[in-house]
């Protein structure tokens, strides 16, 4: 089957998708949580073929992290399908209602976006989470991954597929590409895509924005930072910058720059030194920080770098104002925090960082859908249009204005004969 041929079978999979009751979704999910659990010994052969032949052609250390689905991750994405399962339908929920008129009522109720194209990276879990919430939202799918996780992606795709439709699903409704040529070709089907999510570095997601029609929500680098401002707690400090960086750095929430204020520096980047050194973390430092601590110098290019690994750009800065520019200069706009218990500080910092998520004495590795309560996610918007952020079920959704009449006609109000009234409803659609 051609590209243009899946796309057009999940184009017209997509209208009846927008129509399958929560039901039938919920249980789909469940049924392919059981699949996927007893076919965890099929999964996991073909994805250490995958890991072998990647390592043969020397994939990036970070990149073979997130390759590899074991058992372990497995179980992960099951318990995200049923808690997705268990959240409430966002399709057909009203957002809002105007009576315009006596028995004319208008209604903004939200819907699917129809088929999404999503180009993803070396991560077989993500090629679940995104189907699944594609699946719960009521859309179609076009799928690309990594073309190192070829045999994983695969297996993963025919259980969802068949198991989905099995379920009640329509067939067709998901599709796997695994070329760069079905690529190409997907950017080219604007009558049968509605939106395209591309997940990786600013110049790919630049070149699909430049190559295509259809919308595109961007998820780019994760250039994220953690200032630890004057008036801190250190101990909480040092807790939140190992987290940030090393729980899992080779995701796209993970820390790669750290901001600390000189009145504090001396103090604090030894302790930060000792925690990071437990996980063999390699430190490069402004002069400032090179005085305090022993690291390698950093220099314009470490503050754009998204290293996605153990490593760790330091810089110390002698206001939070310093702190906020060097954010809203090198950052990617996706996740940044601030450590402080000054709450006018704290304040200031979340208005001005102008990044999809920011916190306060929190880890940037919260930067996620599950961890929001979202069920999982399609990727990080680091863009200012329907959606930012952690990209979830609502993410998925766009809505239509329904309108319940009585015979009235424009020419009525055009004359004067009738007025509107346009007054709240505050009630849910009744169709």
């Amino acid at each position: 089957m051609s590209i243009q041929q899946t796309a057009e079978k999940a184009k017209a999979a997509s209208k009846l998708m927008a129509a399958v009751d929560t039901n039938t979704k919920n249980d789909a999910l469940g049924k392919i949580a059981e699949a996927l659990e007893a076919n965890t010994d099929a999964i996991t052969a073909a994805n250490k073929e995958d890991l072998e032949r990647a390592e043969k052609g020397n994939l990036a250390r970070p990149l073979l992290k997130r390759l590899k689905f074991d058992g372990d991750k497995i179980a992960g994405v099951c318990r995200g399908l049923r808690s997705l399962a268990a959240l409430e339908d966002p399709v057909g929920k009203t957002l809002a209602s105007t009576e315009l008129d006596s028995g004319l009522e208008l209604y903004k109720v939200a819907c699917p976006l129809g088929v999404v194209g999503v180009i993803f990276e070396s991560r077989p879990d993500a090629l679940v989470q995104i189907s699944s919430l594609c699946l719960k939202s009521g859309n179609g799918v076009l799928l690309k991954g990594g073309s190192e996780a070829a045999k994983t992606n695969r297996i993963l795709a025919d259980i969802i597929s068949r198991v989905s439709v099995e379920a009640g699903l329509p067939d067709g409704w998901i599709g796997l590409l695994e070329t760069r040529e079905d690529v190409s070709a997907m950017l080219g089907l604007d009558n049968c895509v509605d939106l395209i999510v591309p997940r990786g570095s600013n110049e790919f997601v630049q070149f699909i924005m430049n190559n295509t029609n259809i919308p595109v929500l961007g998820h780019a680098d994760g250039i994220c930072h953690v200032y630890v401002d004057r008036q801190a707690d250190l101990d909480m400090a040092a807790e939140i910058t190992a987290d940030s960086k090393c729980q899992y750095p080779a995701v796209c929430n993970a820390m790669e720059t750290l901001l600390v204020h000189t009145d504090i520096a001396e103090q604090f980047l030894p302790a930060a030194k000792k925690a990071l050194d437990e996980y063999g973390c390699r430190l490069k430092g402004c002069e400032k920080t090179q005085k305090i601590i022993e690291c390698e110098p950093a220099d314009e290019d470490d503050w754009q770098t998204e290293y996605l690994d153990y490593e760790l750009s330091i810089k110390a800065v002698s206001r939070m104002e310093d702190a906020i520019e060097h954010i809203n200069k090198f950052g990617s706009g996706h996740t940044d925090a601030i450590v402080s218990s000054d709450e006018a500080a704290a304040r200031k910092f979340l208005s001005l960082v102008d990044s999809a998520d920011v916190f306060w004495n929190a880890s940037t590795r919260f930067s996620d859908g599950f961890r929001y309560g979202l069920g999982a996610e399609v990727g990080i918007s680091t863009n200012k249009i329907h959606a930012r952020g952690p990209v979830g079920l609502e993410g998925l959704l766009i809505y239509k204005w329904l309108l319940l009449g009585n015979g009235q006609t424009a020419g009525e109000y055009a004359s004067g004969q009738r007025q509107f009234t346009h007054k709240t409803l505050g009630k849910d659609c009744p169709l």
